[in-house]
Parts: structure tokens; sequence; C-alpha cells
């Protein structure tokens, strides 16, 4: 909710935009926010540990560099799609509004909104993509769906004069239904004790991926002389996004290949029914 209000704040909180200064001076608010919340959770906990008896924290597993290597094959292509999939959607909302007004002559405020869309997807069916595939499994499968829906996302941006509801629509989909699988599958094929690290290792490469893509993206903007002169320019990006679509997906087909062989994990067969 906080992350669609911002995308949306030019239209909210117009007035403030006749300045730069004004929409760091909200952020800045909101920055101190978030500080408060943290202080007052401090708080309750400090509290809590006096009034009630929280248990003691369980024995943690000494890390071992070596294990790092030890994960499952299966575990390697989630890591794999999680780079990919971010990667072709998080460097784009970077400049997207910039894009849609570019190339696409869209408003600041409407360009504001597609941007969020991909938020307000998340809030709502993040949640019902969950519940999902807790009922019937197919995980993987789930995966490739949501791959698959990227690859032409990028192309109908740069190609046609389709409405961009569309577009950013099968993006939300996308970004509401892989993470949603995504996360939740470690658990099943890391072991508990290591599972902290499982996410933290995924995490770290997820984020030395975005920030070579972004260069990438940036780079790819500045070669090809992307802007409001040269709305063409930014065909060259698009391509990169739509070519990490389909790695996405042969990752996430590579996943449920090894998934249905002798070594799965139960990722496709797994449901809440399953006592």
């Amino acid at each position: 909710m906080g992350s669609f209000a911002a995308l949306n704040s030019p239209s909210w909180a117009s007035d403030y935009y006749t300045s730069w200064q004004w929409p760091l001076i909200i952020s800045v608010f909101f920055g101190v926010f978030c500080v408060v919340g943290a202080l007052l959770y401090w708080i309750m906990e400090v509290k809590s540990e006096k009034d009630y008896s929280l248990g003691e924290a369980g024995a943690t597993d000494k890390l071992v560099f070596a294990d790092l290597f030890k994960f499952s094959t299966s575990y390697w292509f989630i890591v794999a799609l999680c780079i990919t999939f971010y990667s072709g959607i998080f460097p784009f909302q970077t400049f997207a509004v910039k894009f849609f007004m570019d190339a696409h002559g869209t408003t600041r405020e409407l360009g504001g909104f597609l941007s969020s869309m991909l938020t307000l997807f998340a809030m709502i069916a993040t949640p019902l993509f969950g519940l999902l595939v807790d009922k019937v499994g197919k995980r993987a499968l789930f995966m490739m769906f949501g791959s698959l829906l990227l690859i032409p996302v990028y192309l109908i941006m740069a190609y046609t004069q389709v409405s961009l509801y569309v577009p950013m629509a099968m993006m939300g989909i996308a970004f509401s239904l892989i993470p949603a699988v995504m996360w939740p599958s470690v658990a099943y094929i890391v072991d508990q004790s290591k599972l902290g690290t499982a996410y933290g290792l995924m995490t770290l490469i997820q984020n030395i991926g975005l920030a070579g893509f972004n260069l990438m993206i940036g780079w790819a903007n500045d070669f090809s002389g992307a802007g409001a002169a040269n709305p063409g320019g930014y065909t060259l990006g698009m391509l990169i996004f739509s070519c990490l679509g389909f790695f996405g997906l042969l990752f996430a087909f590579l996943l449920r290949k090894n998934e249905m062989g002798p070594n799965s994990h139960g990722l496709e067969t797994i449901t809440t029914s399953h006592k």
C-alpha cells in the first residue's frame, strides 16, 4: 500500500511537485515514520520480555562455507530464476514512468499509475496465488507460466500501440505469481537448519544480478540514445528484458524437469491435503 501510494503521489500530492525539494521532504517524513515504528517495536519487545515467558532461542548451527556448495540442483535453479525474474522487472521500474512518457506520450500521473499496477496486483493476487499452489501443488509449473508472461510484455510495449494496461496487467500477474511460489519453495528443498543460509545466499546473488542488469540496461539506453526525442532507443533494453523472461522460463522448466525425476522434493505434488 505504501509503494502504491508513493507511485501515485503525482496525483494525490500534485501540489507538492511544484519543486524538487517537496517530494524529498515527504520521503524524509516517511523515513522518520519508519524509525518511529522500529522504536515502538523495540519498546513492545522489551516489555514483552519482562511480562511474558518467551522461551529460549534455539541453538544455531555453525556456518560452514563448504555447505554453500552442497545445496541441491533444484535450489540453484530457483536461484537462477530469482535473478532473471527480478532483473526482468526491477530495473525497468527505475525508469518506467519516463519510458511511458517518452515512448507512449502518457502524462506523469498516468505513468505513475501504470507503474503502480505491479504493486496493486501484488497486494491482491499474491496471497491468492499462494493459497492456490498450497491447494494444487504444481509450483514449478506455475513459475513457468509466470516467466512466460514476461516475454511478450516488453515486446508489446516496444513494438505495438496496444493499451499499456494490457502488458502491465500481464507483468502484474507475473509479479504476484512467481514470488508467491518461488520463496516458499526454498523451504521444501533445503534442510531447516540451513534455511537462513539458503535465503541469505539467494538474496545476495539476486542483488548482485540486479546491480549488473541495472548497469546493463542503463548502458543500453545510453548507447541507443533513448529519450523523448528518440523513443525507439528504448527497444534494445526491452529486448534484454524479454530475453530475461525467456531464461526465467528455461530455469523454471529445468526445475520442473528435476522435480519430476527421482530427486524430487515434492514441489509439484505436496499440497495442504497431505498430512
